[in-house]
């Protein structure tokens, strides 16, 4: 079936095509490279994994219940939309919300996968393209892992929010080689991030806590090389070139705050955009969920050396500020031992099965003779 089939809107023409700006750098030296990266590189090759064998996609997914969200965390819950629903269509409500999220996150992986082939063209250090190629890879695997659960468990992709959209375009289009850095690796990525770990600590359901666990293990480690690439790179920034990159940070931290909130699915039930949009503005698991959305972004925004004044105006204004003293390498750990102790799990029940498989063929053939 195809793709298009699926989507509830018209996701425009087949093949998005964003200009190119900037140049391909080549470097000849392939001897020198900064350690730290170089480690990077070596656990990017080592940590490796086939989507298709370390998921179970053989685990049964309700499409109408597939991430056993409770009604509470519904943002139509408590209006007097609600109780007009029927059990069918709270269940189809719930289907919307799992598709738009989890499409979303398909587009940015894809965008995630075309940014760090940029970088690959165009960062000017070998050692940084080195780790790139492997973030491609990664990337291409977490859209593949995304597009088959909505395929195949979902059955309904959502096209891409205009503002995410808008977000990935202007990163794109910016000739200069650290702003897909900047605006995919901390910003795009910094929020998926922060989506994929409430959605992977609230889930009732294997699947989509395996799925989310594992890419945020791989993410982890692209956090880490934009945090060092970018820490390098805008010490030698003037001024002026800091507070245009911070410019950049704030529009986009308010734009993802204010558009990515799934109206799209309260429009599909029928309610007004206006309406729609003040409903999820009211919702206080929303609210909660804004919040946490800024949980990667603000302490990495502020690592890599963009705290200007007018930058952390706006982060007191989105009453995001304090995160900025967040231990992000901390969360990360925390990302790559929740993946570690899934695998350990699922290999010991597996084990454990195979094991009770073996005494009960020894017990069957006792029993016959």
């Amino acid at each position: 079936m195809s793709t298009h089939e699926l989507y509830t809107g018209n996701p425009g023409e087949p093949v998005w095509q964003v200009p190119a700006a900037g140049s391909a750098r080549f470097s000849w030296e392939y001897a020198d490279g900064r350690e730290r990266l170089l480690a990077l590189y070596q656990k990017g090759k080592d940590k490796q994994w086939d989507g298709a064998k370390r998921i179970d996609w053989g685990i049964e997914v309700d499409p109408y219940d597939p991430l056993g969200t409770p009604e509470e965390a519904l943002p139509l819950y408590g209006t007097r939309h609600w109780d007009k629903l029927t059990a069918k269509d709270r269940g189809e409500l719930r289907r919307h919300y799992a598709s738009w999220n989890f499409s979303q996150f398909l587009h940015g992986e894809q965008g995630a996968m075309v940014c760090a082939a940029r970088i690959v063209e165009s960062v000017p250090d070998l050692d940084a393209k080195f780790y790139s190629a492997t973030q491609t890879m990664d990337e291409a695997r977490h859209a593949e892992v995304f597009g088959r659960f909505l395929h195949d468990k979902v059955g309904m992709l959502y096209p891409i929010n205009d503002s995410l959209q808008g977000l990935l375009g202007d990163t794109l289009r910016d000739s200069r080689w650290d702003m897909p850095y900047l605006g995919m690796q901390v910003l795009i990525e910094g929020l998926a991030l922060a989506a994929f770990g409430m959605i992977r600590d609230t889930t009732t359901k294997p699947l989509p806590k395996q799925l989310l666990a594992y890419v945020m293990q791989d993410e982890a480690r692209h956090v880490a090389f934009g945090r060092m690439a970018l820490r390098d790179y805008y010490k030698q920034l003037t001024d002026a070139e800091l507070r245009e990159r911070e410019e950049f940070v704030i529009e986009g931290c308010y734009l993802m705050r204010d558009r990515l909130l799934g109206v799209e699915v309260l429009e599909n039930f029928g309610i007004a955009a206006k309406e729609a949009a003040l409903i999820s503005e009211q919702s206080g698991f929303l609210h909660l969920f804004r919040k946490l959305l800024f949980s990667r972004i603000v302490p990495c925004v502020k690592d890599i050396g963009l705290w200007g004044e007018r930058l952390q105006r706006a982060y007191l204004d989105l009453g995001v500020f304090d995160l900025g003293d967040s231990n992000l390498d901390l969360l990360m750990s925390q990302d790559e031992e929740i993946a570690e102790a899934l695998d350990r799990e699922r290999f010991a029940a597996e084990e454990s099965a195979r094991v009770a498989e073996v005494e009960a063929a020894i017990a069957d053939g006792s029993a016959a003779s």
